[in-house]
């Protein structure tokens, strides 16, 4: 299983992190934290347009070019680097690998092609006032209704679910757990922003009261679809955590190296050189298990599961404490709203639980491996 990034691979990532540099420099990620949208549409339709991201990762028959979850992270590393403010995760990293994921060639063929072209927002609505992602803990209700379906309940923790156009909603009906899209305007949803630790991700509360929805998926229980939803959206979360990770300890070095106290750059004394050094073998092992996670998933592996878990526990740790070393090294600067160090903790911060906690999907890992 290769490791490493092909030619083309790294052509993407150097053109994307040259197009980011330009276009997203830390001013504007703070202006657009702090706008209505969340976000800059503009930029977000030069990255579809021009790009084409929004359907790198997507099968071309529904408008996309065919890539798959190491393309999909290698976008999702560059824009963890700069802590972009962008519905990019919610709709394509989210939605659209459910989607693609599904085997529903009529859902795929009515959302995939909007999401390729970035006309369409949408999300993943899972986790519910417990705070569990695992399937078994999701509560909502689906009920047929005049040959359809409607779903009810509250999610909670919904990644840019304030303004998606499209909500992919798992509920239990008397068969099992299913995945269900429901419009983001539909009767009966309420959605409410939340007020979160981390400004460059909004997430929010839906309330649903028999909201029309449609089926995606396999019919009867679909836990074990479900199950590798979650799997590949924890993947490309740690490829955005590695960007993280990558940045803060970036920014650590060279603030190491132009700092000067006692007459010497700060970087030459051995206890900032032990906190890089341990950095950067934390953000590399972060990488290692991220990039196995993407090759396992682009194959379809059955060792998905236990690779999703591996990076999903290492890259959160990683990122939080690459964050926090970050500060560290800054000194008092680091801790000011001015820098952008304390972003980065509150981004690793967040995503650390956005799917689990470190501990808990160590827990599912030792299950996995039977320890």
């Amino acid at each position: 299983m290769a490791l490493t990034l092909t030619d083309e691979q790294e052509e993407l990532r150097a053109t994307l992190r040259r197009f980011l540099t330009e276009k997203a420099p830390s001013a504007a990620v703070r202006r657009w934290m702090e706008s209505d949208d969340g976000h800059d549409p503009a930029l977000w339709r030069q990255m579809a347009g021009q790009l084409g991201l929004h359907g790198l990762a997507l099968p071309e028959e529904y408008g996309g070019f065919g890539g798959g979850p190491v393309e999909l992270g290698i976008v999702l590393e560059e824009l963890g680097r700069v802590l972009l403010p962008s519905p990019y995760f919610a709709t394509v990293a989210l939605a659209g690998q459910a989607l693609a994921a599904s085997g529903d060639g009529t859902a795929k063929a009515r959302w995939l092609p909007a999401i390729a072209d970035g006309s369409f927002t949408a999300t993943l609505a899972m986790a519910e006032a417990n705070g569990s992602w695992r399937p078994e803990d999701m509560g909502a209700a689906a009920t047929r209704d005049d040959g359809g379906w409607t779903v009810s309940g509250t999610k909670m923790f919904v990644v840019d679910g304030h303004t998606a156009d499209l909500l992919l909603v798992t509920a239990r009906d008397d068969t099992g757990l299913g995945l269900f899209a429901v419009d983001g305007d539909a009767s009966g949803v309420t959605r409410t922003r939340l007020e979160t630790l981390d400004p460059t991700r909004r997430l929010a509360r839906i309330d649903l009261d028999r909201a029309v929805a449609v089926r995606v998926g396999p019919d009867g229980d679909a836990s074990a679809y479900l199950r590798t939803v979650l799997d590949l959206a924890a993947v490309a979360l740690a490829a955005e955590q590695v960007g993280g990770a990558q940045a803060c300890l970036d920014a650590a070095v060279e603030y190491a190296k132009v700092r000067v106290q006692f007459g010497r750059p700060i970087g030459s004394f051995q206890a900032v050189k032990h906190k890089c050094a341990d950095m950067l073998l934390q953000v590399e092992a972060a990488r290692s298990a991220a990039y196995h996670a993407m090759s396992v998933a682009a194959e379809g592996s059955g060792e998905l599961p236990v690779s999703a878990a591996l990076a999903a526990a290492y890259c959160s740790a990683a990122f939080t404490h690459a964050a926090k070393e970050n500060i560290q090294i800054h000194g008092g600067i680091g801790y000011t709203w001015e820098h952008d160090a304390h972003l980065y903790l509150k981004r690793a911060k967040s995503s650390e639980q956005l799917f689990g906690s470190p501990a808990t999907h160590r827990a599912r890992l030792a299950d996995l491996v039977g320890i």
